[in-house]
């Protein structure tokens, strides 16, 4: 490694004193002796250079280098302290942690339903509490009206009063034609307002109505609620103790595991339908999504001696003996 880093510093040194040469040959500035003195001397000053040049590139990759002797330090890898397992060990942590989920898994599926049907209940629940809401501030306009159309018919009232006491003031039969008039608009205003109040209140018993409804149900739910809520909290403090004690081991586990590679377990786990990260060879085939494993692969599987994931859904292989051994 040294000598090639000391040619490759040479050679850069003979393309800057080329460059030198041509110059002084063109300016004729310099006798042949100070021109060979002068070549020597930029000669040592680009391999320093260079040797500089290749240290600092060697220092930001952790890599010692010295003009003498080239020593490269490849630093060790931190991960949580975690200490450098083999293939195997790391298989047999990553099926041993895949087991233990899995037990974590199906404490969670003893609760069957019983999560989503919570849910769904407290959805509805506030679905019709919307509901209610609105229907209040609905019957809230509805009232702003009727009161608007009421004032309106005081108005109206009002005004007929008053045209018919200007009827006995009239000179002309002019005056009596639009005075009759005002008094059938207005009298036309107030039955209108009338009806517009009609169908306000109609309204306004619906939403009372539908109102009446929406609580009886809300109760009826909440019945529902408290019930489902309940059997939901005897099956966790069922299983809580086990639960517990297994998110401890899978957490014992997980910190042996190398960050890269647990991160990785996790992805195809979330990715997976039934959870399954890491699976064993099962009649030839992968044991997660049953496609059939070529014969040297199986053979790389079974020496242990790298992590081998399925080329079709992306699990990770283990040997089914190795599997056998960890579950006894």
């Amino acid at each position: 490694m040294a000598k090639k880093i000391e040619a490759k510093a040479d050679n850069e040194a003979v393309k800057v004193t080329t460059k030198k040469d041509v110059i002084l040959k063109e300016t004729n500035t310099t006798t042949k002796k100070g021109v060979a003195e002068k070549r020597t001397e930029e000669k040592e000053t680009a391999k320093k250079t260079a040797f500089k040049k290749i240290a600092a590139n060697k220092k930001e990759t952790n890599d010692v280098v010295s003009t003498e002797e080239v020593t490269i330090v490849t630093p060790s890898v931190k991960n949580r302290n975690v200490k450098d397992y083999s293939v195997e060990e790391k298989l047999h942590m990553l099926y041993k942690l895949q087991t233990i989920v899995s037990e974590i898994d199906k404490i969670k599926t003893l609760r069957g339903e019983l999560p989503l049907e919570v849910q769904d209940l407290e959805d509805e629940i506030a679905g019709l509490k919307t509901r209610l809401e609105k229907y209040q501030s609905e019957i809230h306009e509805l009232d702003n009206n009727v009161t608007a159309q009421k004032n309106k018919i005081s108005g109206a009232k009002i005004l007929i009063e008053k045209f018919k006491g200007q009827l006995d003031l009239v000179r002309n039969n002019r005056e009596f034609d639009n005075l009759s008039k005002e008094i059938e608009f207005q009298e036309l205003e107030v039955e209108f307002s009338e009806k517009k109040i009609k169908e306000f209140n109609v309204a306004i018993k619906q939403k009372k109505e539908s109102i009446s409804g929406s609580k009886e149900i809300i109760e009826g739910r909440k019945i529902d609620l408290e019930q489902k809520k309940k059997e939901l909290q005897e099956i966790i403090a069922e299983t809580r103790q086990e639960e517990e004690k297994l998110r401890e081991k899978a957490k014992s586990i997980e910190d042996k595991i190398e960050l890269r590679l647990l991160n990785a377990f996790k992805r195809i786990r979330k990715g997976a339908r039934n959870g399954l990260a890491v699976v064993n060879i099962e009649r030839d085939a992968c044991g997660g999504c049953f496609n059939k494993i070529p014969p040297q692969k199986q053979l790389d599987i079974k020496l242990h001696k790298k992590i081998i994931v399925c080329e079709y859904c992306g699990r990770i292989m283990i040997d089914p003996e190795l599997a056998n051994t960890i579950e006894k």
